[in-house]
This record gives C-alpha cells, structure tokens and sequence, in this order.
C-alpha cells in the first residue's frame, strides 16, 4: 500500500540546498521535470513521539558511525553547529545547510527495523 516516504525540505536558496544533497551527500536524482530533482534517500524508519504543545515533524539524517561522518562532511566543507552530544537513545549534532538552515544528524542506539518489502 504504501510505497516509500518523499520528504520536502522548503528553502530561501532550493538550488544551494539541492546542489547540497547532489555534491557534497553523493544522493543520486532524476529530473522530475522542469529542472526539478528528485534525490534517492538510504532507507528511512518513521516514530510517532508525545507532544506537549502542536504537532510538528522532524527530519534526521542517520549514520552508523557520527565521528567518521562528521569528520569525513567537514572535509567536503560541511559546517556542524553543535557538537556531538550523548541523548541516550544516541549520538545526535546538526549540520548547517546552504540556505541556513540546519538539519540533524545521529547514529542510533535504538534497534532498527528491517526496510519494507518492496
């Protein structure tokens, strides 16, 4: 039934933001038109958490190894605004974008469930 997740990351500079993800993450595309890419994501997992205020959504990058990504995205000019820290549930610190904003990045601690049958 469903078939996969498309995210939508909206930005004041789309073309830094998509050079981005094509450059320096590697993430494969295809032109869905009109210049439009659509990048190809690593398997993704979904949680629903409480909220103590309204609903919001929350996009993190994962890792199997933080201090290697981390060191191997400053290389390619990445900058971190916070350093990594312990959550318990895993190691977490978040990256800038091209337009300024900033997106998470973590290796979990939690099990992971295996990706969905296609």
């Amino acid at each position: 039934m469903i078939t996969g997740v498309h995210a939508i990351i909206f930005s004041q500079d789309p073309e830094g933001v998509r050079r981005f993800f094509a450059d320096v993450l590697a993430f494969p595309s295809v032109d869905a038109g009109g210049g439009w890419p659509i990048f190809a994501l690593p398997p993704a997992e979904l949680a629903a958490h409480p909220s103590d205020g309204e609903a919001r959504h929350v996009l993190h990058f994962m890792c199997d190894d933080i201090h290697t990504t981390v060191e191997t995205l400053k290389a390619r000019g990445v900058e971190f605004t916070s350093e990594i820290t312990d959550a318990g549930w895993g190691l977490i610190t978040t990256l800038r974008l091209p337009d300024g904003g900033e997106l998470a990045l973590y290796e979990p601690r939690h099990p992971r469930p295996p990706p969905l049958a296609p």
